[in-house]
């Protein structure tokens, strides 16, 4: 198991619409992610700075090719044109990266 967390922006005008979208995450995309080992996944928003910092548990054996049934499902790809516009991607991620990524440094089970 991987414990990974990220951190993306959030529009200040869109912090309503986030919030509603993820008070009723599809059904659909629920299923993928856990199809996808995806497991306890979390997401905080921290105003007013609206910091959004997502952290969760991958417990496959193959995280590129999980993400990339996420990323090829047609759902999942609707539920994207509706929460990406909502994103604000931090200036110091890294090449490639929507959400940016960040280093475990300590956890306590």
């Amino acid at each position: 198991m991987q414990r990974m967390g990220m951190m993306i922006g959030l529009e200040p005008d869109m912090v309503k619409t986030y919030k509603e979208l993820h008070a009723a995450v599809w059904p659909e995309v629920l299923a993928l992610l856990a199809a996808s080992n995806i497991r306890n996944y979390t997401i905080f928003l921290r105003e007013p700075e609206n910091i959004l910092f997502g952290t969760w548990e991958y417990h496959g054996t193959d995280f590129a090719a999980d993400m990339a049934k996420i990323a090829a499902d047609p759902t999942n790809q609707e539920w994207w044109k509706r929460t990406i516009p909502c994103q604000r991607p931090l200036a110091t991620r890294k090449e490639g990266e929507w959400w940016a990524t960040m280093e475990e440094v300590f956890h306590l089970d």
